[in-house]
């Protein structure tokens, strides 16, 4: 049975700028800074979270099958994974079949939530 682990986000507003705190999971604490709240939007954009989605009940063995399931480009799928490894909501097994060395995704958070502070 696995642990419930979230996510959450802070973001406060200020006249100038949004600012958003990312607590990691692990106890590691990082801040990253959004000019505006549509960067925010653009991470947790419908074809990301599909990739969040598909990571959780498809389980995929690679970053190259996840591609296939969501039927998008390997390349930008690999760039929302790392995405999403930086931001801890998943993280990679290195797995190996015969020669073949892949990067399987595994979902390491069970819920967000974002808060806006004003």
């Amino acid at each position: 049975m696995s642990k419930n682990k979230t996510k959450t986000i802070n973001i406060s507003i200020t006249p100038t700028k949004f600012t958003s705190l990312f607590n990691r999971l692990r106890g590691e604490k990082s801040d990253y800074e959004f000019d505006e709240i549509l960067n925010l939007k653009k991470l947790l954009s419908q074809e990301r979270t599909k990739l969040l989605y598909t990571i959780k009940y498809e389980k995929p063995r690679s970053l190259y099958q996840l591609a296939k399931i969501l039927k998008r480009d390997f390349k930008s799928v690999r760039e929302d994974a790392i995405l999403f490894e930086k931001f801890g909501f998943i993280d990679f097994e290195k797995t190996s079949n015969g020669n073949r060395k892949s990067l399987k995704p595994v979902l390491v958070i069970n819920s967000l939530h974002i808060i806006f502070e004003v």
